[in-house]
């Protein structure tokens, strides 16, 4: 697990997450078009207040998983 530091909306913030998670989340924006940060900012903006960031992330990036392999299937 790693720990990184991005700017979301003028703030630093640090989130760790397992190395395959930050590859399919840096994967992820490429296909958006969007740097890591900015969809990064996305899930920010669209988690509960209560959730954890990191943890927000991880169940982004699994949904995103899991549509592609439904789409595949």
């Amino acid at each position: 697990m790693h720990k990184r530091s991005v700017t979301i909306n003028g703030h630093r913030t640090s989130l760790s997450l397992e190395d395959a998670f930050w590859s399919a989340l840096t994967r992820l924006a490429a296909e958006r078009g969007l740097s890591t940060a900015g969809l990064i900012a996305e899930i920010d903006a669209a988690r509960a207040p209560t959730d954890n960031l990191s943890s927000a992330v991880r169940v982004h990036v699994l949904e995103a998983a899991e549509a592609t392999a439904a789409g595949k299937a």
